[in-house]
């Protein structure tokens, strides 16, 4: 099972290009099957500080 920060609520926000249920941009929601473990925990630790600049 690949790890994933996906909750199933699927909404790109136009001005960021963000999914709001992830904060994935499309690009990495795309990649995420063919992405590396340590890019996947790279994007991952990531996701708070970008749910923090949109709160």
């Amino acid at each position: 099972m690949t790890l994933s920060p996906c909750i199933k609520v699927c909404v790109i926000d136009p001005a960021s290009g963000l999914c709001t249920g992830c904060w994935r941009s499309l690009d990495e929601i795309a990649a995420w099957a063919t992405l590396s473990p340590e890019a996947r925990q790279r994007i991952m630790a990531d996701l708070p500080a970008r749910r923090q600049q949109k709160a």
